[in-house]
C-alpha cells in the first residue's frame, strides 16, 4: 500500500493565488505608485554645478540651474513633490543664510515654482547645513538653545513661504517648534502654507551619507540631547501627538528601515496623513551591496519600498524615488 494514500491532499491551496502575475498583480495588497514619493534634492549656491556624491551613488549637489533640469525630469516620471536642501556660501552662529530673502533655498524655491508651478515644493527648515558649528539652532553653554531656536525657525519658515514654498518641514526636534512655525505662517498671511514635521526622528547612524551630502556634521558631540533615542518607541507616539495638537499637516517618522515598527504603531495612533524618510544611509548600504553583485538592486529597492508603504506610510521620502518611478512604469 503506497503511503500517499495516508497523506491528505490540501484543501485551501493559497499557492493558486501566487501562479502568474496577472493573479499576483490583482490580489496584491500594497501598492506603490509614483505618487507615493518625495524626491530629496541637495541644491548649492555655485554655479553650473552637478556633483556627485561619494557616499550616495547616482545623487548630486546641484546648482539652480542644473536643479531646474532635474526638477523638469521629476515631474515628468509623476512624482509629485521635491524636498530641498541647502548649501550656503557660509556658515556662521545661528545660520542666518537660512533665512535671508537671497539665501540658497529661497533662491532655489523661486527657480524650481518658476520652471515647474505644479511641483509640490517642500523646504527642509533646519539650521545644520547653515550654522558653523553643525547643530540644529544656535548654542547656549555649548547645547542648542531650543528656544531661540524657535524665534530663528520663525524667520526661516516665513522666508521659505515668501519665496512660494507649499510646504515646509521642520527637522531639528526642537520642542514646540511645530506651534511656533504654524503661529509664524498664520500671523503673516502664509495660512495655507502646509507643515510637514520631522515628528519622530530619531539619533541614527543611518544619517552619515546626508551629512556629506550637505555638509551638516556636527563640530563637535553629537545630537543625542534633541534627536531621539533609538530604543523608544512609546516616546514616538507622544512626539507625534504633540505635534498633531501644535497644527502638524502631515507628519514623518525617520529613518524607516529599522523603524518599521515605529511607523505602524504612529500610523495606529493618529489620522494624519503619515510620510517615512528611507534615508541615505539606507541608500548607501543598497548602492554599495549591489555594486559588489551581491544584490539585486532593482528587486531590493521595490521590496524596500514597498515594505515601508507596507508598514502604514502613505508617503516616501527616498533618493531611489527616480529609479522606482521608471520601474512602476514598465
Amino acid at each position: 500500500m503506497s503511503t500517499s494514500e495516508f497523506v491528505p491532499k490540501p484543501v485551501v491551496r493559497p499557492r493558486r493565488l501566487r501562479a502568474a502575475e496577472p493573479i499576483r498583480s490583482m490580489v496584491r495588497e500594497t501598492q506603490l505608485s509614483p505618487s507615493d514619493f518625495i524626491y530629496p534634492l541637495f541644491v548649492t549656491h555655485e554655479k553650473q554645478v552637478r556633483r556627485e556624491i561619494p557616499s550616495m551613488p547616482g545623487q548630486f549637489q546641484l546648482s539652480i540651474d542644473n536643479l531646474v533640469e532635474e526638477v523638469k525630469s521629476v515631474r515628468r516620471l509623476g512624482i509629485p513633490a521635491v524636498i530641498l536642501f541647502g548649501i550656503p556660501p557660509y556658515k556662521d552662529a545661528e545660520g542666518s543664510n537660512s533665512f535671508q530673502e537671497d539665501g540658497i533655498i529661497q533662491q532655489a524655491v523661486r527657480a524650481v515654482k518658476d520652471a515647474e508651478p505644479d511641483l509640490w515644493v517642500i523646504t527642509d527648515v533646519c539650521f545644520c547645513e547653515y550654522t558653523d558649528h553643525g547643530h540644529c539652532g544656535p548654542l547656549k553653554n555649548g547645547t542648542v538653545d531650543n528656544d531661540a531656536t524657535l524665534e530663528l525657525l520663525a524667520k526661516q519658515v516665513v522666508s521659505h513661504a515668501q519665496a512660494g514654498a507649499d510646504m515646509v518641514a521642520p527637522s531639528g526636534m526642537m520642542d514646540g517648534m511645530v506651534r511656533a512655525i504654524r503661529s509664524a505662517l498664520d500671523e503673516t498671511g502664509f495660512t495655507g502654507v502646509g507643515i510637514l514635521s520631522y515628528a519622530v526622528k530619531y539619533a541614527s547612524a543611518f544619517y552619515g551619507p546626508f551629512r556629506e551630502a550637505a555638509d551638516s556634521a556636527p563640530q563637535f558631540g553629537d545630537r543625542r540631547s534633541y534627536q531621539m533615542d533609538p530604543a523608544n518607541a512609546r516616546e514616538a507616539l507622544r512626539e507625534a501627538e504633540l505635534d498633531v495638537e501644535e497644527g502638524a499637516d502631515m507628519l514623518m517618522v525617520k529613518p524607516a528601515l529599522s523603524y518599521l515598527d515605529v511607523i505602524r504603531r504612529v500610523r495606529e495612533a493618529t489620522h494624519l496623513p503619515l510620510a517615512a524618510y528611507n534615508v541615505s544611509g539606507e541608500y548607501a548600504m543598497i548602492k554599495a551591496a549591489a555594486a559588489n553583485g551581491w544584490i539585486d538592486e532593482q528587486r531590493i529597492v521595490m521590496e524596500v519600498l514597498t515594505s515601508i508603504k507596507r508598514a502604514g506610510a502613505d508617503v516616501i521620502l527616498t533618493y531611489f524615488a527616480k529609479d522606482a518611478a521608471k520601474l512602476l512604469q514598465q
